[in-house]
């Protein structure tokens, strides 16, 4: 119980916490970082990534009286953050550049969170 506790006092700072770390590990360089390739592990990071993202917010951000509003919303406003971010590694940096295939899997990270989360919340009530 205390961890559970810990982590609903804590979720708003959580869910900024990992917003904030997306955007820093979005735009700095990994030259030398060595991570596992395989055949399109970039987008299954992006989807993971984003997917952790939008049930961080959800989370978060719970208001029962207007669920399907809030879903939409942070649907709405994750998506957007992953354009801008990655319209920024094109503009800001050099050894990053834009890609439509990364924001299709960030949009899928944040659609599949909201369905696993109301889906979780269904079987939890």
């Amino acid at each position: 119980m205390p961890i559970k506790t810990l982590l609903e006092r804590n979720a708003l700072f959580i869910a900024v916490l990992i917003t904030v770390l997306i955007a820093i590990m979005s735009l700095i360089s990994l030259k030398g970082v060595h991570i596992l390739k395989t055949q399109n592990s970039d987008k299954y990071g992006h989807f993971l990534t984003y997917f952790i993202l939008g049930l961080s917010w959800l989370y978060a951000i719970k208001n029962p009286s207007r669920k399907i509003f809030i879903n939409y919303l942070i649907i709405f406003l994750i998506i957007c953050y992953g354009i801008i971010l990655e319209v920024l590694q094109d503009i800001l940096t050099t050894y990053r550049q834009a890609d439509s295939y990364d924001i299709i899997a960030n949009s899928a990270g944040v659609i599949f969170a909201v369905i696993f989360y109301n889906l979780l919340k269904k079987k939890i009530s």
